[in-house]
């Protein structure tokens, strides 16, 4: 799969995340600064989300993952995309449930507040979790979208 990653600035999460997602077998196309960057406007992060958040959205790649210091910021804009379900986890648990209930395709995380050791944990149940097929799951799905077509994301 092409996972798309981006973070407003660069920290060992940034290297931990790309390098587990890559560890899978996953191409990263990454959107954000460098090892030795410094902030720059380019790397705001509404700007560096949408630009990983639409190519989800249009289909040039897979899924996302989405970083910012506490993770809302970026999980909002992704959230603004049509077609993203941006989800903000913390731990493990709760990326299993943004898969199975909420069909999510972009992972938002804090840079703040993720440890490395729980980043592993909740890549291994993001990738290792399928969606739900069940008719209830579906209609909530098929809610969702219905509430994205009439507000327009």
């Amino acid at each position: 799969m092409k996972i798309t990653v981006s973070s407003d600035e660069h920290s060992p999460l940034v290297d931990a995340v790309i390098e587990e997602i890559e560890k899978r077998g996953h191409q990263v196309e990454y959107f954000g600064p460098r090892a030795g960057e410094g902030a720059s406007d380019a790397n705001d992060w509404p700007l560096v989300t949408v630009e990983a958040a639409a190519r989800v959205a249009d289909g040039r790649a897979d899924e996302g993952v989405v970083m910012c210091w506490t993770g809302t910021g970026a999980s909002l804009a992704a959230n603004k995309v049509a077609g993203v379900r941006a989800a903000l986890c913390h731990d493990a648990e709760t990326a299993r449930g943004a898969r199975v209930w909420n069909h999510a395709n972009v992972l938002a995380l804090s840079l703040r507040a993720t440890p490395i050791p729980i980043v592993r944990e909740i890549l291994e149940a993001w990738f290792d979790t399928p969606y739900s097929d069940d008719a209830w799951n579906l209609r909530q799905i098929a809610r969702i979208q219905a509430l994205e077509a009439r507000t327009g994301g």
